[in-house]
């Protein structure tokens, strides 16, 4: 999440939110928070589409990972930060749930494909060696003389 998301959720302002992590930044490793480049930083901005008047900032846009959003919690110590730190991770959570359950159930689906792909190609071999029995039936078996009460008439 980015840092402009997390000071709206949080009820601060952006810059009290980037001063607090600025102060605690030891807190944040770089895979609990970073800033984005300029190209990201565009390529977001494109995707948002145009910014207010005065939100431009002279600092790079601080993005948090599930564990930077924890703690932030720990900065931000205020009963509207404690809520809503306690929402975003149950939503990290459900998410990563969501993601482990698509990931089982394609799993599942690659086994069921594979277990077909095996079958048929047995039941390719067993049609080709049933064709090649009756082609070998049919050159093998000599043609026979009639038995019983009627002579064969040539």
């Amino acid at each position: 999440m980015v840092d402009s998301d997390l000071a709206e959720l949080y009820e601060v302002e952006t810059k009290q939110l980037k001063r607090q992590v600025r102060r605690n930044i030891i807190r944040f490793p770089e895979d609990f928070m970073f800033e984005l480049t300029n190209v990201e930083y565009n390529a977001l901005r494109s995707q948002i589409g145009t910014l207010e008047k005065g939100a431009h900032s002279k600092y790079g846009v601080m993005a948090f990972t599930e564990q930077g959003v924890a703690m932030l919690s720990t900065i931000l110590n205020s009963s509207r930060a404690i809520m809503v730190n306690i929402q975003i991770i149950r939503i990290f959570t459900r998410i990563r749930q969501i993601l482990a359950d698509n990931t089982e159930v394609r799993l599942e689906i690659e086994k069921i494909k594979g277990k077909l792909n095996n079958q048929d190609k047995n039941m390719e071999i067993v049609f080709k060696y049933l064709d090649e029995l009756v082609e070998k039936q049919e050159i093998i078996t000599p043609p026979r003389t009639r038995i019983g009460f009627k002579p064969d008439i040539l």
